[in-house]
């Protein structure tokens, strides 16, 4: 094996396929030990690239053909009865396949029919004399999905592994990864944080250190799925990272990671972390950061983005999306960081937030990571949906235990509003009530309606939010709300519901058309946010409008309805459960759009384990959006380069704070008209500046009224 070659360098030195089945079998071992699984691990890396022993892949390194050498690998495995190693081997470098069946044909995308071929040697002929390492029988599992996890799992180890021995050998410089302070060390610098807080100097901080405690009490509870509900201005941000720091450090593990459904909500959070744990432990990961406006060549800038690749860092903030679309994702560059969510506190925040039609397969992730891969997982929101059959339906086992239980009596310690049923307002009669109040915000559920109502508001003050404005346009305009607010200036903004995504703004009085119960409540999040006036005088007016009710929202205002029957209180916390429930009636079974769950349990076609077409039809965000930029400001030499095609990596992050995301329909618009040039299939740059307001955002000849989604 010495001959074979598996890189070489610009430098003309190789690294022999021996020495990197090596060092991929020492990683991948490594990382597959955080679900018990090292021997399988040291397998996947001594057999990932045995195909790499051909003549034909020799020829490669020198500039020959493209080579299929990961068969070889696989075939090995079969050989040994380690099939579903064989599929993560298959997989390393084209995506995770379909595992197929027996009656698949030879060359089949699957990897029956990978093997086929491999068996009939209708691949470059390897040449290895070596021997896979003996492993210990697979796990039992109660089913296939189950089992899709674990696989998955392995899949990530040898993906990672794979690059990061690739990496240290072709790097000139090989870069550091993981210069951070250990889980200890973390929970003492949160400890030095809080220490001012006690004794703590008011009735409401006592509260709140009250919860604080009990957060980190609970940590020495064994390992299990959580949830933590604690009431709006209870301080669960802090709480709950306590609690994570100080059950990863009892039981050794790795990392917390954070699960936010919105962006706005992740900065925020980030932003508190880096304050407490440095700013070095704290990786942010989502489509709208950057790593720097500065040099991307920065040892800095490069450690950011590798850890981005492989979630390596002990706290890791990212979106639901990201989280979910890579657990049931089959490609290389998505499930590579899947290995570091084992042995990991995973933290949920705004639970209630986990779309409907993929409840059942994001709840199915939650209970098996927490069932068959060392982690903990907490629901955190102060609207707890009611989740706890469906987590048994797949781990029967699994209790959901509560961090702080009977928290209700707390709700009305930290009431800091007065909910008022506004009835059906029409939108004069909302524009009036409106108008009469210096400082106000109105929440509506379409960004026709929005754009409807601020038109007819008075324009001193008057401000307008969706995400038809491009985020660098929605962080100015709420900075100068923020400021005008502070100021006790005229501010009427009238927003669609991304608002309530955690946005830190402090209203006098908030309206909000009706929504699900969970929307309510964050939009009361947003008055008298920092508790500075009575609850009697902040006052959220919850109504019904004229505009028939978004289809994605019917249900939802439904249960609402049913909730709120006999002038119920929204914020009590037994009306809330009520929401919850009459939800989970109206769904019914629609609760895996994808049938993600269903084609992983029993195959579909009689393909077992359709890894490729689960990550076809898995989409978090259901409704397709195309992405127009936006050249205004900073956008503009960002959206030139783009058009020249002389635009880097970094320009495009740079261009996602000057991007507005449309749907398909009016994308097509747009185009029809002659507005956009084109940049590919689902993004354009917008080229007649006169649709772009510096009030509204982008102009849309129609809305089709779905809901909300950044």
């Amino acid at each position: 094996m010495l001959e074979f070659y598996a890189h070489i360098r610009d430098d003309g030195k190789a690294q022999t396929v021996e020495e990197h089945l090596r060092g991929t079998a020492q990683l991948c071992s490594h990382f597959a030990s955080g679900f018990g699984e090292s021997g399988r691990g040291k397998l996947l890396g001594y057999a990932h690239d045995i195909g790499k022993t051909s003549q034909e892949f020799q020829n490669r390194l020198h500039g020959g053909a493209k080579v299929d050498h990961a068969t070889a690998g696989a075939l090995e495995c079969a050989k040994v009865e380690e099939m579903f190693a064989a599929c993560c081997v298959a997989g390393h470098h084209g995506g995770l396949p379909d595992f197929g069946s027996r009656v698949d044909p030879e060359g089949a995308s699957t990897l029956m029919g990978r093997l086929k071929k491999g068996m009939h040697k209708h691949i470059p002929e390897y040449h290895w004399a070596g021997a896979l390492p003996s492993v210990d029988k697979p796990p039992d599992f109660p089913d296939m999905f189950s089992r899709s996890l674990w696989v998955r799992m392995l899949y990530s180890c040898l993906v990672d592994a794979d690059y990061l021995d690739t990496e240290a050998f072709m790097a000139a410089v090989p870069v550091k990864r993981s210069e951070y302070d250990d889980i200890p060390v973390l929970l003492e610098k949160l400890k030095e944080y809080i220490r001012p807080w006690f004794p703590a100097q008011s009735k409401l901080n006592g509260h709140r250190c009250d919860i604080l405690n009990r957060c980190m009490d609970a940590a020495t509870l064994p390992r299990g799925a959580f949830s933590l509900t604690v009431p709006t201005g209870g301080g669960k941000t802090v709480a709950s990272l306590a609690f994570a720091l100080k059950h990863a450090a009892e039981h050794g593990m790795d990392r917390v990671i954070y699960v936010i459904p919105y962006t706005s909500i992740i900065e925020q959070n980030a932003s508190v972390f880096r304050r407490i744990l440095g700013e070095r432990n704290v990786l942010e990961h989502h489509s709208g950061i950057q790593i720097d406006s500065g040099d991307e060549s920065s040892a800095e800038n490069i450690r950011h983005r590798l850890a981005a690749e492989n979630w390596d860092a002990p706290v890791v903030v990212t979106t639901s999306v990201q989280f979910f679309e890579s657990l049931y994702s089959n490609r290389p560059s998505q499930c590579r960081k899947l290995h570091n969510i084992a042995n990991s506190v995973v933290i949920f925040d705004e639970a209630q937030m986990l779309p409907t039609y993929h409840l059942y397969p994001c709840v199915g992730v939650i209970a098996n990571l927490t069932r068959y891969f060392n982690v903990s997982t907490v629901l955190c929101t102060a609207t707890q949906p009611v989740l706890g059959d469906i987590v048994k339906s797949f781990c029967p086992e699994l209790d959901i235990q509560e961090i702080c239980p009977d928290t209700a009596p707390m709700y009305e310690l930290f009431r800091r509003v007065t909910y008022r049923n506004g009835g059906k307002l029409d939108g004069e009669a909302l524009c009036s009530e409106l108008a009469g109040l210096e400082q106000v915000l109105c929440i509506v559920n379409t960004r026709k309606a929005a754009q409807r109502v601020f038109e007819c508001l008075p324009e001193e003050g008057r401000f307008h939010l969706s995400t038809l404005m491009y985020p660098a346009h929605r962080k100015a305009v709420l900075s100068e709300v923020k400021r005008r607010l502070t100021l006790g200036l005229p501010c009427r903004l009238v927003s669609t519901s991304l608002i309530e995504a955690g946005v830190d703004v402090d209203f006098p009085a908030v309206y909000r058309e009706i929504a699900g119960l969970d929307s309510i409540a964050q939009a009361a999040g947003r008055c008298n946010r920092e508790g500075k006036r009575p609850a009697d005088d902040s006052v959220v007016t919850y109504y019904e409008s004229e505009d028939p009710p978004p289809i994605l929202q019917r249900i939802n205002i439904g249960a609402t309805r049913e909730a709120l029957n006999g002038n119920r209180d929204p914020g009590d916390p037994e009306t809330i459960r009520r929401y919850f429930t009459a939800w989970r009636s109206l769904i019914g079974d629609g609760l895996d759009k994808s049938k993600a769950v269903e084609h992983l349990r029993k195959g579909i076609s009689g393909c077992l384990l359709p890894f490729d077409a689960v990550a076809k039809d898995f989409h978090f965000i259901d409704q397709a959006t195309c992405t127009v930029y936006i050249p205004e400001n900073e956008g503009v030499p960002l959206c030139q380069r783009l058009l020249d095609g002389t635009a880097d990596k970094l320009d495009y992050r740079r261009a996602g704070q000057y991007s507005v995301s449309v749907y398909e329909q009016h994308f097509a618009e747009l185009l029809r008209a002659g507005d956009i040039q084109l940049l590919s299939d689902n993004s354009a740059v917008l080229t007649n500046p006169s649709l772009y307001s510096g009030c509204v955002g982008l102009s849309l000849v129609a809305d089709v009224g779905k809901a909300e989604f950044i």
